[in-house]
């Protein structure tokens, strides 16, 4: 009786496995991936048909039929109450096709300020959002109850009793440990704080399109972007990734306008209302930005396009920072063609995992690049997290994306692609000086592991579509 119950259960699962392996060829947006999901349940449906549930699913109508068929309204309505002022002209030729495929625009006269560690970020948030009069927009993947979680909160309930109306999101999955009262306390104060999630209708196994963005905006004049979550680790409270690295940027001028887009499209979907919006005023200063909001919902893989483009733009340096290397065959062609160009390409690293089958798979990653002429490094002092790209001597981004499978085709990403060499020095002298906290990968580094270890990464690179 007992074998009979467990026949019927194992034939069951690989009934199971079987049919969820055709909604994977189906639905999966990469063949690497509808190939690594298919073949390990049609195999494996004990270890895989869970992590199926809860990683697999690719689409999800609800949320790209409201992108797509109602983006374009909620955008008119948010442009009777937005002026982000005139396109810049022709200065940015060169990352024309980008504006294009987001539909934006590069807007002039940007000041910005760059903000090099989690320290600085978050003196900059608080103190801007205390002198909020108006109206505060806010924005994270997590926010923590911790002492930074609570001095935000403690911000946002004396702007809220002083008649500011403040709004905030946070990602249902990225803050899945923020506590009830945590949110409570905000709520009843009066600030609008909802979860983003992409079903208005909670699916617990759906932990695929996060939303990652990290966007603050205070009376439609000053913006904020980068990489940057709330909580301690972030100010290199929490070892053993302490001191934290990280990087994020103040923005003031028109591009605030389309931070406040972004803002206003996650939460027109989440309360089916928009945000209080302010017209953003002209900018005092000289850099032309363009800011970049990628997604899940779009029709093209603008994330990793994202990336191509900027790469190919690329005719003396290009410099990045990334805590996950995994590039898909696109993003890592363009590299190594940017090695043939003559290019100074660089691409910093952290030397600590903080996720350890993504560390293994940019580990072999790192391996391939530095055969391919790609300089690789491992940051030293600590965790390096920050999400930053330099192209020659005049255009830097700052932003939200990494350079893996989720922030290319799972994750709503944000950034601020700036051109203006003033600004493109002052993250030259700070990535400089990362490189100068870092060593060197080598060859050697893979071909002296332990063969365990190499095989670890060989395996953990066979699952980076889902990574």
């Amino acid at each position: 009786m007992l074998t009979t119950l467990i026949g019927t259960l194992v034939v069951m699962l690989h009934v199971a496995g079987v049919l969820a392996a055709m909604h994977a060829v189906m639905n999966t947006r990469t063949p690497q991936g509808a190939f690594a999901w298919a073949l390990g349940l049609v195999l494996l449906p004990y270890v895989t048909l869970v992590p199926y549930l809860y990683l697999g699913r690719s689409r999800f109508h609800g949320y790209v039929d409201l992108h797509r068929l109602r983006r374009e309204q909620m955008q008119t309505l948010a442009n009777t109450q937005l002026s982000a002022g005139p396109a810049a002209p022709g200065a940015c030729a060169r990352y024309g096709e980008i504006a294009h495929m987001l539909g934006a625009q590069f807007h002039e006269g940007q000041q910005l300020r760059l903000l090099v560690n989690g320290e600085a970020t978050f003196n900059a948030i608080l103190r801007v959002i205390g002198e909020a009069r108006h109206c505060v927009l806010v924005q994270f993947f997590i926010i923590h109850d911790d002492l930074l979680g609570r001095r935000l909160q403690q911000v946002l309930l004396e702007r809220v009793r002083a008649g500011v109306e403040v709004c905030v999101l946070y990602d249902g999955i990225g803050s899945h440990a923020l506590p009830h009262q945590f949110v409570q306390t905000l709520q009843d104060a009066g600030v609008h704080i909802h979860p983003f999630a992409t079903q208005r209708r909670s699916n617990r196994f759906q932990l695929n399109f996060r939303n990652h963005r990290k966007i603050v905006v205070v009376d439609g004049t000053r913006g904020f972007v980068g990489g940057l979550n709330v909580g301690d680790e972030y100010l290199g409270m929490k070892p053993p990734l302490s001191p934290w690295r990280d990087t994020h940027l103040e923005i003031e001028g028109p591009a605030v306008a389309d931070l406040q887009r972004s803002f206003a499209e996650d939460w027109h979907w989440v309360t089916g209302a928009l945000p209080p919006l302010r017209p953003a005023r002209p900018g005092p200063g000289s850099a032309h930005t363009l800011i970049v909001a990628t997604g899940p919902a779009d029709r093209q893989e603008t994330c990793s396009l994202f990336f191509v483009a900027a790469i190919h733009a690329a005719r003396r340096r290009l410099w990045i920072t990334t805590p996950y290397f995994v590039p898909d065959q696109a993003v890592m062609s363009a590299l190594r063609l940017a090695v043939f160009r003559g290019v100074d390409v660089r691409v910093l690293i952290p030397s600590r995992p903080d996720h350890h089958a993504v560390f293994l798979a940019s580990g072999l990653y790192a391996h391939d690049a530095v055969r391919a002429g790609i300089r690789v490094f491992r940051y030293q002092p600590g965790f390096v997290h920050e999400k930053v790209l330099l192209v020659d001597d005049d255009t830097a981004s700052v932003g939200s994306m990494n350079l893996d499978n989720r922030s290319f085709r799972l994750n709503f990403e944000i950034g601020a692609l700036s051109v203006d060499r003033d600004f493109a020095s002052q993250v030259e002298a700070m990535l400089q000086e990362d490189f100068e906290h870092a060593h060197e990968v080598t060859e050697a580094e893979y071909l002296k592991a332990p063969y365990l270890r190499r095989l670890a990464m060989h395996v953990a690179r066979l699952f980076d579509p889902v990574l």
